[in-house]
Order: C-alpha cells, then sequence, then structure tokens
C-alpha cells in the first residue's frame, strides 16, 4: 500500500530548490506567529499592564498606548498581515509537498493530504503555539511587535486595505445600527412577561414592566391638580409667605396672580432661609423663579430630559387653552419607575382604603394612574376610553356624561363603580368593586 510518510523519509535528501522553500516556510511561518500572537498579546493587557506602560516613558511603550488607542485600525492591521502571511505559507507548503513527495497527478487524497499537512502545520506554528506564549507574555510581546505593525500599517499596500476594512466596518455598523430590530412596547412587555420567574424578583419584574410603560405615560396622567397644589397669592404678606410654608411643608411653591391659571414664579424655600427674620412687609416676590411650563400631553420620558438639562424640578402643567391645570415634579416622574418615593417628613399619602379583597373606596381625584397600580391592573381599556380625564371622579363624569349623584353606580370592564359621595361640582369619593373575573 501506498504510502505518503515512507516516500517522505525516502526524500529527505532534498535538493536545493526544496531548502529554499523550506527556509521560506520557516520564515513565513514565524512572521505569522509573531502576528497572530501580537493580537492576543494586545487584546489581552490587564489593567495593571497599562498602568505600567504609562509609567514608561519609552518611545516603544508610548507607541504600544497609541495603538492600543486605535483598536480597530489594530486588528485591521494584524487580520490584513496575517492573511497575507498565511497566503504565502499555503503556496510555498503546498509547492514544498509537490516536490519533496512525487504524489500522482490526479488522486483525491493527494489533494486531500496536501489539505490536512498544511491545515496542521499552520494551526501549530502559525496560531497555537505563538497565542499560548503571548498570552503568558503579554506586554513583552505587545512591546515586542509594536515597532513592525506599526511599519506594516504604514506600508502600501497595507495602509490602503486597513484604512478601507475601517471605513466599510464603520458603514456596516452605521448601517446596521439604522436596519436594527425594533420592537413595539406591547412585544416588550410580551417578551417581559415570559421571563416572569426566571432569575427575577416579583418587585424586578415590576419595575420593568413600568419601564416598558414609561414611555407611553403623559404629564396629566401623574400631576397633580391645580386643586391640590398649594400656591401663594403674588400680593400676599410675608407673615402669610411663612405661615403657608409651614403648613404646606413643600420646597417650592407655585406663585399666581389673581388665579392659578396665571402662575407667574416659584418661590424656592431655600432662598427665603436668609430672611426668615424679616417683617410682614418684606418684598419676597424679587427672590421668584421663572417658572417652567409643559403640556398635559408631553411623554414623561421627555419631560424627565428636560428636568436634566435645566436642572429643574417642578413644571407647570399648561393644558391646550394656556391655563394651568396642575403641577408635575420631578419626584411624579421617578415614581412612575421606582414606586412611592416618600421621605420622613413627606405625610402625603396615595387617598383611599381597602374595605376587603375586592372591595376598596377611593377619592374622585385620584389619579386613574394610581388605581391601576393599587387595583394591579394594567388599566389599557380606560386609556382608551378616557378621553381627557386623568382622575376617577374625571372618567365616570367622562363616560356617564354627567357627575353622578350619591349612590348611582356605573359599571366598566368587570369593575363597578358606586359613587359615595358627590356635589354640583365633582365627584368626592368612589367606592371600587373588583368582579371576580378581574381576580
Amino acid at each position: 500500500m501506498f504510502n505518503p510518510l515512507f516516500i517522505l523519509i525516502q526524500n529527505l535528501a532534498i535538493s536545493s530548490e526544496e531548502t529554499g522553500y523550506f527556509v521560506l516556510i520557516a520564515f513565513l511561518l514565524l512572521l505569522s506567529g509573531l502576528i497572530s500572537g501580537s493580537e492576543v498579546a494586545f487584546l489581552s493587557l490587564r489593567p495593571a499592564d497599562k498602568d505600567e506602560l504609562k509609567k514608561d516613558n519609552s518611545k516603544t511603550a508610548e507607541m504600544t498606548r497609541d495603538l492600543i488607542q486605535k483598536p480597530q485600525e489594530l486588528l485591521a492591521t494584524i487580520l490584513i498581515a496575517n492573511n497575507f502571511l498565511n497566503f504565502g505559507i499555503v503556496i510555498s507548503l503546498s509547492k514544498f509537498i509537490n516536490e519533496a513527495i512525487p504524489f500522482d497527478d490526479g488522486n483525491w487524497w493527494h489533494f486531500f493530504a496536501k489539505i490536512l499537512v498544511i491545515t496542521f502545520i499552520i494551526v501549530l506554528f502559525g496560531e497555537v503555539m505563538p497565542k499560548v506564549y503571548a498570552t503568558k507574555n503579554r506586554l513583552v510581546f505587545a512591546k515586542l511587535m509594536t515597532r513592525p505593525l506599526v511599519a506594516i500599517g504604514a506600508l502600501p499596500p497595507f495602509s490602503w486595505l486597513k484604512s478601507f476594512l475601517v471605513k466599510g466596518t464603520k458603514i456596516i455598523r452605521k448601517y446596521a445600527h439604522k436596519k436594527g430590530v425594533k420592537l413595539s412596547s406591547n412585544e416588550l412587555e410580551q417578551a417581559i412577561a415570559l421571563t416572569t420567574g426566571v432569575a427575577t424578583t416579583e418587585e424586578e419584574q415590576k419595575m420593568l414592566e413600568d419601564i416598558i410603560r414609561f414611555g407611553n405615560i403623559e404629564v396629566r396622567q401623574i400631576m397633580k391638580s391645580r386643586m391640590d397644589v398649594v400656591s401663594l397669592e403674588h400680593d400676599a404678606n410675608y407673615d402669610v409667605v411663612l405661615e403657608t410654608i409651614l403648613d404646606g411643608g413643600y420646597s417650592r411653591i407655585p406663585v399666581s396672580k389673581e388665579s392659578f391659571d396665571e402662575v407667574i414664579g416659584v418661590l424656592y424655600i431655600k432662598d427665603l432661609l436668609p430672611y426668615t427674620t424679616e417683617k410682614s412687609d418684606f418684598k419676597w416676590q424679587e427672590l421668584l423663579r421663572q417658572p417652567f411650563y409643559v403640556p398635559e400631553n408631553k411623554k414623561i420620558d421627555d419631560l424627565l430630559k428636560d428636568f436634566q438639562e435645566k436642572k429643574n424640578h417642578m413644571a407647570i402643567v399648561v393644558d391646550e387653552y394656556g391655563g394651568s391645570s396642575g403641577i408635575v415634579t420631578l419626584e411624579d416622574v421617578l415614581e412612575e419607575i421606582v414606586g412611592d418615593i416618600t421621605e420622613e417628613f413627606d405625610e402625603h399619602k396615595l387617598s383611599y382604603e381597602q374595605i376587603n379583597e375586592t372591595t376598596y373606596l377611593f377619592e374622585g381625584r385620584t389619579a386613574l394612574i394610581d388605581m391601576y397600580k393599587v387595583l394591579e391592573i394594567d388599566g389599557r381599556e380606560f386609556e382608551a376610553q378616557k378621553g381627557d380625564s386623568d382622575s376617577i371622579g374625571g372618567f365616570l363624569v367622562e363616560k356617564a356624561g354627567k357627575i353622578l349623584k350619591n349612590k348611582e353606580l356605573f359599571l366598566f370592564e368587570n369593575i363597578k363603580f358606586i359613587v359615595e359621595s358627590s356635589d354640583k361640582k365633582r365627584i368626592k369619593s368612589v367606592k371600587i368593586i373588583v368582579l371576580e373575573s378581574n381576580k
């Protein structure tokens, strides 16, 4: 049986031409190993190695730092040089094997044997061995290969190919970014629902769901209505101002002229600290700051960005007619993600009472979005049907077409609303009964 290894041993007395091929292959393998090892050396540098480079004032260390700062160009240079070398190794090895082993042309195993031999040699001597060594001596190896890589990167045609590869990669990334997968909020909610119980607690799951819905919430859904806002009249004397501050306990108070529709400024309580002993005729109006206005339909994710850019914590909410609807604060926005934020001196609580497992008593002014949280419902049907209303009382008036009287009831989405108290202007309190199909 024909044995290629036996024939190779018989032909060890190689000619001078074969000797030249052997030397060339060894040289190309050495270069390939150095280039392959440099890839591992540069990419595996640790923070301690980089700190050592910073302390080194040599020219080589400076050049090494520059290469590290341009990883795309460095990797492009390594890949291009290595491919050229491997191409040369394949051709040289193929020629050497043909000269050293007189295979018969046309035999399929001839071609197969050459592939195996060439692949083994390139992988072992051009990849595995140098990379193992470079991993253990990464800093030394990186410094050793810095100048050769800089020279290769600046030498045509390598410099042209490097530039083309880097620019092409940027274009592909830009195109891939534009063509990225776009998911709707509903699809994201479904994806999060599938992960329930998988390495997430109930609180984490709730927070993820709130983040998904965050961009769809409008300011009017979380604002404090003008009826509940503590404000000051522009012509109030200083004693009234101090009394209002003590009673309200807020750090910022809107100031209006004639009515809340005309908010002319915001009083920051910290601005009054140097003047706490002033008399009642003190001109506190000179300390007012410009109010920040936002429309009712502004999304709260956009509002959060505005708060960050303007370094503001409170905004006056205005309706489509220019009147003031209420106020919204940074705390209101953040609570939509992290839940209620309560300070040790904060006495404000959501006004509701749970009578039993399915029955609740709410104030009519309670925001619908707060009702969703208490009842643990997503509120999509309410949002689709609520019109311009944002409170429970407003929703009932919107749907019933009138102000419901005491003991009148309204049924919506298997939730029964019973008016407990109302007057000619508004619904004051509502009993809510969640029917079994919702539980």
